[in-house]
C-alpha cells in the first residue's frame, strides 16, 4: 500500500510541476481552438445608466430572483492600490446554491463555471459594459432535464 500511494503522490506531483511550468501533458487529441467572443454575452450599458445604477439594478434584481450576491471583486481598485491606473473593472458572483447543486450533480465539470459571474468594464471610450459566460451553450443540452433547463434559464 505504501508503494502505491509513493506512486500515485509521485505521478501527482509530476502533472503538478508539468502544469506548473506551462507545458500540457501529451495527449491524442489536439486541443481544439475557442473563439472566447463565442462563449460570452456583452451587453452594453444603455445611455444615462451609469456603472453604479447598473450594479445596483443587478443587485435589486438577483435579490428579487432569490439569487445571492457572493462575491464583489473591484479588480480596478485593487489595481490602482498597486500603483497603475485603470479604467473600472469589477467582477460579481452571483449563486443560486439550489440550482448549483442540480447541475453539479448533473455533471461535476459545471463545479468550474461557478458561482455565475458578470463583469462589469469600463472599455477605452468610457463605456460601461455587463460581460458574462454565455449560459445558452450549457442550456442548449440535449441531456438536461427540463427541470433543470428552467432553473438553469432563470439564472441565465
Amino acid at each position: 500500500m505504501k508503494r502505491s500511494f509513493s506512486a500515485a503522490l509521485l505521478t501527482l506531483t509530476l502533472t503538478c510541476a508539468t502544469y506548473a511550468a506551462g507545458e500540457t501533458p501529451a495527449k491524442s487529441k489536439p486541443m481544439p481552438v475557442l473563439d472566447i467572443a463565442q462563449t460570452v454575452v456583452k451587453t452594453p450599458l444603455e445611455k444615462g445608466v451609469s456603472m453604479d445604477d447598473a450594479v445596483e439594478s443587478m443587485k435589486i434584481r438577483a435579490n428579487k430572483l432569490n439569487i445571492k450576491l457572493v462575491a464583489e471583486m473591484p479588480l480596478s481598485k485593487q489595481i490602482e492600490a498597486m500603483g497603475e491606473k485603470s479604467r473600472r473593472m469589477d467582477i460579481y458572483q452571483f449563486c443560486d446554491p439550489l440550482t448549483a447543486k442540480k447541475m453539479v450533480e448533473y455533471d461535476i465539470n459545471f463545479s468550474a463555471y461557478l458561482p455565475c459571474r458578470i463583469a462589469l468594464v469600463e472599455d477605452a471610450k468610457g463605456q460601461g459594459w455587463l460581460v458574462m459566460m454565455n449560459l445558452d451553450m450549457f442550456i442548449q443540452d440535449p441531456k438536461l432535464g427540463t427541470a433543470l433547463k428552467g432553473d438553469a434559464i432563470k439564472v441565465r
